[in-house]
């Protein structure tokens, strides 16, 4: 399989032969940055289009199918559209919280999806507490959900980021005992050796019965904590208008858009990292015939192909269950999935002992 480690090193030495050493990474960093921001909006205007396709599908339409071939330019001019709306300023708002909510979430956003191991040797930056890491930074976007709804000085959005928050908050707990279930497994929380691991065999095989439980449990916890349907209780509109981003417009709403789709597509890159190898070929063991055409696969395509399957299992539940009472979604994860969770642990200590 192709090691972009080889492009990388590459870039390096070209830039470390006529530049200084703290130049050099300055404009490394620059160019990361801006590779990182790039695949951001790319992503993101292609998961608006596959969900209006699939969407479309479930619900016997045709979906975009004007603006370019099949309708594939449709996001990109919606996302002209919403950057040439106009600002409105809405009286009696906190302004510098007002502004400051949006840029919390699609920083936790991106710090997120920065820290993801895309192929062989196409890791931003690799941690030695990266799975503490993934679940920290993730976690900020709540504060910013919660500043969204009480700066905007409006009953709906307050009714609707408290409840975002109490969603998220209560979630991250049985997403987290998940994945610690598969640090427990490995032995590790660097992503980089977490999928070195799965080389031979993914850990949903690896773990047995544990590890597909952990599974199940973060795609749940992980589409309830994007605030997708059915745990879509946030942006109820028929009961909040729009929830926590009612009063926000233009290139504004834009940014609560965009992170909310690039959230469901960083839920998918994480389980695919932990439990469906990463970046790593399907192996099975014995067959090596099988093994060695599997690896002809680009490490990219792998992955890429494991997280849109992902995300196209969350939008299947997206558009085939009706929405839950705030009750039920809580009691989901305080008397259902959280002591699953707990058990789960246990078993996955006793399996690796």
């Amino acid at each position: 399989m192709f090691d972009f480690a080889i492009v990388t090193s590459w870039i390096d030495q070209f830039l470390r032969s006529f530049l200084s050493a703290g130049w050099t990474l300055f404009v490394e960093f620059v160019l990361i940055g801006l590779v990182i921001l790039a695949l951001y909006a790319v992503l993101a205007l292609l998961l608006i289009y596959v969900e209006r396709k699939v969407c479309a599908f479930f619900q016997c339409r045709i979906g975009p199918n004007r603006v370019g071939p099949w309708g594939v330019l449709q996001s990109v001019a919606d996302m002209v559209k919403i950057l040439l709306k106009e600002l409105i300023n809405i009286k009696r708002v906190d302004p510098f919280l007002f502004k400051a909510a949006m840029f919390l979430v699609i920083i936790a956003s991106i710090c997120t999806f920065g820290a993801l191991p895309f192929a062989r040797g196409l890791q931003t930056i690799d941690f030695n507490i990266g799975v503490f890491y993934l679940l920290a930074v993730s976690s900020l976007g709540v504060v910013g959900i919660l500043l969204a709804g009480w700066s905007s000085n409006n009953k709906y959005t307050m009714i609707g980021a408290m409840r975002s928050g109490a969603q998220l908050i209560s979630y991250e707990l049985s997403a987290g005992l998940s994945l610690m279930a598969i640090v427990v497994l490995s032995g590790s929380m660097q992503l980089s050796e977490i999928v070195n691991q799965q080389a031979e065999m993914w850990f949903i095989f690896k773990g047995h019965i544990p590890a597909f439980i952990a599974f199940v449990i973060y795609l749940i916890a992980g589409h309830a904590e994007t605030n997708r349907g059915p745990f879509d209780l946030p942006e109820a509109e028929s009961e909040l208008t729009a929830g926590y981003h009612t009063e926000y417009s233009g290139i504004q709403f834009g940014f609560f858009y965009l992170a909310e789709y690039l959230n469901m597509f960083i839920v998918a890159a994480i389980a695919t990292t932990m439990f469906l190898g990463g970046w790593m070929p399907l192996h099975i063991p014995g067959w090596e015939g099988f093994n060695q055409v599997m690896d002809f696969i680009p490490s990219v395509i792998w992955f890429f192909g494991k997280a849109f399957l992902c995300v196209f299992l969350a939008l299947w539940v997206r558009w085939s269950f009706p929405r839950l009472r705030i009750d039920q979604l809580l009691n989901l994860e305080w008397k259902v999935l959280m002591p699953i969770s707990l058990i789960n642990i246990l078993l996955m200590a006793l399996l690796v002992l």
